[in-house]
């Protein structure tokens, strides 16, 4: 008898143990910005958060993104304008495709 609530402790232990190590899984944001040669960096802000990656050939890819809504900045290079857009909605591990941003001079 103790040794079966031994072991139903113990599964338990165990189980518990590895549910509190589960966490939410992350997404990504990707896009593309025109003219390619115009933008620097990418970067994803939330509440809690703010991301960046290189925009390379005009397209970016910002891994590691915690669920939630997003504000992507684009910085440009001279004499192209930095560009915001809101609303980006990340999911659990899913990429958000921002589509095409265009940069303005």
């Amino acid at each position: 008898m103790e040794i079966t609530i031994l072991r139903l402790v113990a599964t338990t232990l165990i189980i518990a143990g590895l549910l509190a190590f589960t966490h939410s899984r992350v997404g990504s944001i990707k896009g593309t910005v025109t003219p390619a040669e115009g933008g620097v960096r990418a970067w994803a802000e939330s509440v809690t958060d703010t991301i960046k990656a290189p925009i390379v050939n005009g397209t970016y890819e910002i891994p590691d993104v915690k669920p939630g809504a997003y504000k992507i900045i684009i910085e440009a290079k001279p004499p192209y304008r930095n560009i915001a857009k809101d609303g980006i909605m990340v999911n659990d591990g899913q990429t958000s495709d921002v589509g095409e941003i265009k940069l303005e001079k």
